[in-house]
């Protein structure tokens, strides 16, 4: 290993701590805060390694746990997007693409590309890997909703069709944990956590 390729590391690894500056909308069950991305990673990995038996087609639980790791770490410069903000999910894709440019080149070069692609295909959603992946990313602040009777769902005056287009991918990919999801969204509906 070369002086250069281990601080190429080092600093990539130092750019990372940032992740825990940037704030989710997602609130803490207990309501008290919100939630920043190195937290969400957390509780998307131990989520996967938990929940991987509902995966509809096989997976590698490695590969998804490298999935998130790295799947939000663009916002590091491209900040957190609200899922159900349209205006900002129009530049989107454009903002995470250069952020991932800008990320993924402070790595060594086989590094560089590996972890670039791995994003990416998090990102396009192709694989089961990346739809598993995709379903827990999804799951998880579905959870902190409910657990805070629609927190962040009020907050952006979300609608069920909005959350049910949101969870969608998981109809195929985690159809056990869909019908979860769907019982958790009537639920909310009835509950009057999430509009109709």
């Amino acid at each position: 290993m070369t002086e250069k390729r281990l601080a190429q590391q080092l600093h990539f690894l130092m750019e990372a701590d940032k992740l825990k500056q940037v704030l989710r909308r997602t609130v803490l069950t207990d309501g008290s805060r919100r939630e920043n991305d190195a937290e969400h990673f957390w509780h998307f990995a131990l989520m996967a390694i938990i929940l991987q038996e509902y995966a509809d087609e096989p997976i590698d639980l490695n590969r998804v746990l490298q999935m998130a790791a790295i799947h939000d770490m663009v916002e590091i410069y491209a900040g957190d997007t609200f899922a159900y903000d349209v205006c900002a999910n129009q530049t989107k894709a454009e903002r995470e693409q250069a952020a991932a440019e800008r990320l993924f080149s402070l790595l060594p070069p086989d590094q560089s590309a590996q972890y670039r692609a791995l994003w990416a295909e998090y990102d396009q959603k192709q694989t089961p890997d990346a739809r598993f992946s995709a379903s827990i990313d999804r799951l998880q602040p579905l959870m902190h909703n409910y657990m805070t009777q629609g927190h962040t769902w009020k907050l952006g005056d979300v609608r069920a069709r909005q959350a049910y287009a949101r969870i969608e991918l998981m109809r195929t990919t985690a159809p056990k944990l869909w019908a979860l999801c769907d019982q958790i969204l009537q639920d909310s509906i009835q509950k009057g956590y999430l509009k109709p």
